[in-house]
């Protein structure tokens, strides 16, 4: 019983996963009109589950055995850690907030290793949270950097958003990479437990975890979409561009050494960045600060949820 409901809950995870970041991969090429709404959403579905089935084994590595001992990790703390990551994630989607999942993934093992005795890999901790802080800054560098580039390369791209010649193809070929990269990225902070708790591969759990993504792009991946493409910066097709370009160049970097970034971070990142090769007048910092706010709030939600959450679970076992 309790391993089925662990299955049905990385499947809501990833499915709300899969909503949460529509915007982080194919908010770009929508929002500079280079392809419509459900367009988009058609050709994110299939490229996430393909990234999640056959480029995740790193990261499925790390989560799974990384963050705390797997050796003592049951099923019901997995659960803990699951559930909690799936309705904080849910409800920051709900609010139209693009925090980062995996540091609330992190932070939920975090929180249910320190309140179950469960030895917690803090060396792997502190490596991801370097890469958490250097991914948005060298993403807002490349940004600034491959901006002017391409104005160099397509001076006529400047401030332009209608579609015609060929950036607006190769924007969405981006937005394409972006969504296998997402694949590959963020499947683990589902499908990680799998590992943890010996029940599947890392070819099972991905392709588990790639179905569930692959589905809430499709059902509920709207809103974080328009969000993304309209409310941070006022795109031309150049900085669209090279922002959704230096994100999955930042985030398959990550994956390759089998760690995982904020794919919202990464994109913000090179959004700032590209903004700044414009002016700073066209950054909405408005929505920016909100989302930082996300950020810092994920991983402390994370772990005084999952901590909360498994102290009462032990509390109700003694009592059994």
């Amino acid at each position: 019983m309790t391993t089925a409901l662990l299955i049905l809950m990385v499947l809501a995870f990833a499915w709300s996963m899969g909503a949460h970041y529509t915007g982080a991969c194919m908010g770009m090429p929508h929002g500079s009109g280079s392809i419509g709404l459900w367009p988009a959403l058609l050709l994110m579905a299939p490229l996430t589950l393909l990234g999640a089935a056959l480029a995740s084994h790193g990261v499925e590595t790390t989560v799974g055995h990384g963050i705390i001992d797997a050796a003592r990790v049951t099923v019901p703390a997995a659960i803990a850690i699951v559930g909690c990551a799936f309705l904080l994630t849910t409800l920051y989607t709900y609010a139209r907030i693009p925090t980062s999942t995996i540091q609330i993934l992190v932070f939920c093992a975090v929180g249910v290793g320190l309140a179950g005795s469960i030895p917690v890999h803090w060396a792997t901790i502190l490596r991801l949270a370097v890469l958490w802080v250097l991914a948005p800054v060298v993403a807002c560098g490349l940004g600034y950097v491959v901006t002017h580039g391409v104005d160099a390369l397509a001076p006529h791209a400047k401030g332009a958003t209608a579609k015609g010649g060929w950036l607006p193809v190769l924007l969405v070929v981006v937005g394409a990479a972006a969504s296998f990269a997402m694949g590959s990225n963020d499947v683990s902070n589902a499908t990680g437990v799998f590992l943890m708790t010996h029940l599947f591969n890392v070819w099972t759990a991905g392709l588990i975890g790639g179905v569930g993504l692959a589905v809430g792009v499709l059902t509920w991946g709207k809103p974080l979409l328009k969000t993304v493409a309209f409310d941070i910066v006022k795109v031309d097709l150049a900085m669209a561009g090279a922002a959704q370009f230096v994100q999955a160049l930042v985030v398959f970097t990550a994956v390759t050494f089998g760690y995982f970034t904020s794919m919202n971070q990464a994109l913000v990142g090179a959004m700032a960045g590209t903004g700044f090769a414009r002016g700073r007048q066209t950054v909405q910092w408005g929505t920016v600060y909100g989302i930082l706010r996300g950020w810092a709030a994920g991983p402390a939600s994370g772990l005084i949820l999952a901590f909360a959450v498994t102290r009462l679970m032990l509390a109700l076992h003694a009592t059994v």
